[in-house]
């Protein structure tokens, strides 16, 4: 687990572990947007599966930033060589966590209900929530990580 605390490739102050989830944060959008191809092609099948397992991707990822955080001492651990307030960057955090949060139900129920959806011509509507949550966890995401470890 020594890797993980070891010097980014993003060039700033975060560790490599940071880096990584803030590259796969920056790309998911980009990623869903593949996914979302998929059902415009008429790929119906693939957009599905690619729907699951870009959750489930997203989902280990979470939980291996989770750790990394947790054993690196968490967000003090982390702004204390930040230029940054810690009120407002933790204002920023909190900002961050419950879009993720909420992200991670509408998605989820994005995934559970996806077939009533389509039959009661809600699936686009549904996945267009989804895609713009899942944008903002991703720039709230990208903002501590500037704050962290860039200013």
């Amino acid at each position: 687990m020594n890797y993980m605390f070891e010097s980014g490739f993003l060039g700033t102050r975060a560790p490599f572990f940071m880096d990584l989830v803030t590259l796969i944060v920056a790309l998911l959008p980009f990623l869903m947007m593949g996914v979302i191809y998929f059902a415009k092609i008429k790929k119906y099948k693939l957009h599905q599966i690619a729907q699951y397992v870009l959750f489930v991707v997203s989902v280990i990822v979470v939980a291996y930033f989770e750790i990394g955080v947790r054993i690196g001492g968490g967000f003090d651990s982390f702004i204390k060589d930040s230029g940054v307030a810690h009120h407002y960057a933790l204002i920023v955090l909190i900002i961050h966590i419950l879009i993720a949060v909420a992200t991670l139900f509408i998605w989820i129920l994005a995934l559970g209900r996806a077939k009533k959806y389509l039959r009661e011509g809600k699936h686009k509507e549904m996945g267009k929530m989804t895609f713009n949550a899942i944008v903002l966890t991703s720039l709230s995401g990208i903002w501590v990580y500037m704050l962290l470890f860039v200013y």
